[in-house]
């Protein structure tokens, strides 16, 4: 399914983020180009931070931005940005952040397997430095397709 989800559309390399909120908005622009989201779910992503804090940084330099599916969901989508420069989150752990890992599902079930499926995927050593150090869509989308 993520493999599907991770295209041209759907990803960005080097975006210059001014904070962590057009970092996660820009995720989110993504979804919606890709008809996944509408700006109701982009909003929310960005309330749920502003609301609990940096819940959404997942491990050292990755955040996981989403939001209810019932709050904009159009389908099932992933979107992936890499960032220029690392912006912080307020996660004292695990910022900077590099790399922004939006999702939408359109219920638990989904929602479980799609973060199975990343998880596996960045369980892989080279993930992080794969990604970071892909200069290109394609670069980012070809080692995907090795996962």
């Amino acid at each position: 399914m993520i493999k599907e989800l991770l295209n041209e559309t759907t990803i960005e390399v080097n975006f210059k983020a001014t904070s962590w909120e057009s970092a996660v908005r820009e995720s989110g622009e993504l979804l919606k180009k890709a008809g996944k989201v509408n700006s109701l779910y982009i909003d929310e992503m960005v309330k749920g931070v502003k609301e609990l804090g940096p819940y959404i940084v997942i491990s050292k330099n990755i955040a996981m931005p989403h939001a209810r599916p019932e709050e904009g969901s159009n389908g099932i989508g992933v979107s992936l940005i890499t960032l220029k420069t690392p912006i912080n989150f307020g996660n004292k752990e695990n910022d900077p952040i590099r790399i922004i890992i939006s999702i939408v599902a359109i219920d638990q079930e989904t929602h479980i397997k799609m973060m199975e499926q990343l998880m596996n995927m960045m369980e892989r050593k080279d993930f992080y430095s794969s990604i970071i150090n892909s200069n290109s869509k394609e670069e980012v989308i070809n080692f995907i397709k090795q996962c």
